[in-house]
């Protein structure tokens, strides 16, 4: 689309048609340094652009193309009929742009270009816009039949110095245009169409810059959504939805001569799949890369790129929704998708779809960036296009398409992104404290997101004072928010002591954690000390505010709590400080942080008080985090009846069930083991029920979930997939726990 460098290729660029299009996980790296260790830098390169959206005029309908000049002007055409000013509600300070604007690229303002693209019947829309090299011209395809009363066919060229249709250039095209590529004396041009100038192209053709048709051929048996020059313009590259060009079979993606329009590089069956089209093609000095969008089951939504020297595979990634746009600068490639489901390339699970997203050409795995939009209107898939222009000193990325919000506040159609300042400050960390060891204070909190920088400082202030008393890094992504701990020696028994934290991104700085504040310990509490003895992997003890669970262990898989439950309960289900969480029974519930590898042997451990009928999960393995799991076992879960079930799939679902019920609104003991012993549930420190032949599980990749998960196909379900009452002392081990271990845990629940 436009190299990395000047943010224009050595080509003009059109847009490919953007028809249909969020954080799995990447473990995020963790670092801690030491007090005063080297502070997070603004951006976390390569990438160079920020999250924050600028000031800029919108569109009352899709954004379909865009081209960026070297003056600092931004071509846009869809199907829209006015533009109005930033932050100006629909129907509003609006002014007519008939399928077309024109913005200055640093103030995001139309400039005094005005033309009228339109059609005598039926809906016009502007598909396709590129410029030549020399920026004087600049051609525009679509659907249409008059430029600003200049009668055209699908095709045009503006005088960019008196914006005004070209006289002079008249080609007839049969069908809609959805792509275009400009050389000094040729224009390539792909769509709908099987004519241009009354001779046979089919969806790919070319022109000269004087409106002749030349022998140029690169016929394709479906749409062409995508034209774009090598570097060096001895190659064509097109995209689109065909399965063959000049009858070679190559599917969604070829490499053409750019002289002759034979195949240099066919696809072949399979490299794309059948149900997956490519949207957009973009280039950069070593390579090109595809956007790529998908119908129906084993589709690739992805991203692809590929090395110019010999037209073969660097990398492709794997995540779930369609991509209509991409584009790099600066060693960084930017796409506008509608992406929910990352997992396959070991990032985000399938959430809430997000919009942009960044990559290293080099690199599928995401890069830090992440400002978003909605799906908007029309199919809806969100960003449609992206282009980029310099101004000013400042290199901006302009997005436009379907959306009607931008990073959460209401933008249609268009928005804009540059090189800085940034702006935009990093979340308050949630903080929680523990004190469970004689003589300190475990200062534990979740790491902050920041939307255009992965690697934060975060800096601890102790009881009110203004300079920190320790500072450290941490990496975290909005999907991957790791527990990071600091542990105060310079405290004595009985002592109160309060804390809070900040998050800084180099440059903005987050408001002070609410403080927080703990009475030291002179001796060690004994639960959970035990539980920590027998080797927890994952000890959530629910005295944590807003969404932090934190890890007491080492492990430090600290926990997501969903939908807002209610914090700080008590009693609490053991003797000491320790509080517990309340569940709601329809939405609420907590993920752990980590990905994990299926548990071979395990023992699962939470206490519970409930008086609910409707039963729930009340701890499980589940393959998602933000929905229900799709792969779900290794679980706990109420009957309606109050009975628990303890259950695994081993060939099918395997469940052993307890013969009296515990909905009685008393705190229960709840443990839950699986080894070579095979199936074992505890209750009240005592086995309820066992099955020794059953020692294997699901295996799949997934999450510890505490309140909630799917139930769907599991013996008795009960009424409700999520479970109504408390829950307290959650932990997780890598063992089967032994009665004797069990026994001993319930014992010490008033030992404090």
């Amino acid at each position: 689309m436009m190299n990395g460098t000047t943010g224009r290729g050595p080509v003009g660029r059109g847009r490919v048609r953007a028809v249909a299009a969020a954080l799995c996980l990447l473990a995020g790296a963790l670092t801690t340094a030491a007090s005063g260790g080297s502070p997070a830098a603004a951006l976390t390169p390569p990438v160079s652009l920020t999250a924050d959206d600028l000031s800029t005029w919108q569109t009352n309908g899709i954004v379909w193309s865009m081209a960026g000049s070297d003056a600092g002007v931004v071509y846009t055409g869809g199907t829209f009929s006015t533009v109005r000013s930033p932050d100006a509600p629909a129907g509003t300070s609006e002014r007519p742009a008939v399928n077309f604007a024109a913005f200055d690229a640093a103030t995001g303002a139309p400039t005094g270009c005005s033309l009228s693209f339109t059609l005598s019947s039926g809906t016009a829309t502007v598909r396709a816009l590129a410029l030549s090299p020399d920026q004087k011209t600049l051609y525009v395809g679509g659907k249409f039949g008059s430029v600003s009363g200049v009668g055209v066919s699908n095709f045009a060229a503006i005088d960019t110095a008196s914006c005004t249709p070209r006289q002079d250039f008249k080609v007839s095209v049969s069908a809609t245009v959805r792509a275009l590529a400009v050389t000094a004396d040729t224009v390539y041009l792909g769509g709908d169409f099987n004519t241009v100038a009354g001779q046979t192209r089919n969806k790919f053709a070319a022109v000269t810059t004087g409106a002749a048709l030349k022998p140029w051929k690169a016929n394709a048996d479906e749409v062409g959504r995508a034209v774009e020059l090598t570097p060096d313009r001895k190659h064509v590259l097109i995209g689109g939805d065909f399965f063959t060009v000049n009858g070679t079979t190559s599917h969604a993606l070829a490499v053409v001569d750019a002289t002759t329009g034979a195949v240099a590089k066919s696809y072949p069956a399979g490299f794309i799949p059948n149900t997956s089209t490519v949207q957009d093609l973009t280039t950069d000095a070593t390579g090109f890369y595809t956007a790529n969008e998908g119908t129906g089951g084993g589709v690739f939504d992805g991203r692809i790129a590929l090395d110019l020297s010999d037209f073969e595979q660097r990398w492709r990634d794997t995540c779930l929704g369609a991509t209509q746009a991409v584009l790099v600068h600066n060693g960084v490639l930017y796409s506008g998708s509608h992406a929910h489901d990352c997992a396959t390339m070991g990032e985000f699970p399938n959430q809430p779809r997000k919009h942009l997203l960044a990559q290293s050409v080099d690199d599928p795995k995401l890069l830090p960036w992440f400002p978003d939009t909605n799906d908007g209107i029309g199919e809806p898939v969100g960003p449609r296009v992206m282009a980029q222009a310099d101004k000013g000193g400042h290199h901006y990325l302009w997005v436009g398409g379907e959306f009607t919000t931008v990073n959460g506040s209401a933008q249609q159609g268009l928005t804009r992104f540059a090189d800085g300042p940034d702006t935009g400050a990093p979340w308050v960390p949630n903080v929680s404290l523990s004190t469970v060891a004689p003589g300190k204070v475990e200062v534990n909190w979740q790491t902050s997101f920041d939307t255009d920088d992965g690697e934060l400082t975060y800096r601890i202030y102790k009881d009110g004072a203004s300079t920190p008393v320790h500072t450290t890094t941490g990496y975290s992504l909005f999907w991957d928010r790791p527990q990071l701990r600091w542990t105060d020696t310079d405290v004595a028994p009985g002592e109160t002591h309060s804390y809070r934290i900040s998050a800084s991104d180099g440059t903005n700085t987050s408001t002070k954690s609410t403080a927080v504040s703990a009475t030291v310990a002179s001796a060690a509490e004994k639960y959970p000390a035990k539980v920590l003895a027998d080797g927890a992997s994952l000890y959530w003890r629910y005295d944590d505010t807003s969404t932090f669970a934190g890890d007491t262990g080492g492990g430090r898989d600290n926990g997501f709590a969903r939908n807002s439950p209610s914090r700080r309960l008590t009693p609490a289900a053991v003797a000491g400080p320790s509080t517990a969480i309340g569940l709601n029974g329809s939405n609420q519930y907590v993920y752990s942080n980590k990905r994990h590898p299926q548990p071979v042997r395990f023992s699962v451990e939470t206490w519970i008080r409930t008086t609910t009928t409707k039963g729930g999960k009340i701890i499980g393995f589940g393959s998602l985090t933000m929905q229900n799991s799709t792969q779900y076992d290794k679980h706990v879960y109420m009957r309606d009846d109050g009975r628990l079930v303890f259950g695994v799939k081993s060939g099918s679902t395997r469940t052993v069930t307890t013969p009296t019920a515990y909905n009685n609104g008393a705190w229960h003991h709840v443990v839950a083991t699986q080894g070579p012993g095979g199936m074992a549930l505890y209750v009240d420190g005592k086995l309820r029920a066992s099955n020794a032949l059953y020692t294997g599980n699901e295996k799949y990749n997934g999450y510890w979930r505490v309140g909630g998960d799917n139930l769907n196909g599991w013996p008795t379900k009960p009424t409700s997939n999520f479970f109504a009452g408390q829950i307290d002392e959650t932990a997780v081990y890598p063992t089967a726990l032994s009665s004797s271990q069990v026994s001993a845990h319930y014992a010490l629940r008033t030992a404090g």
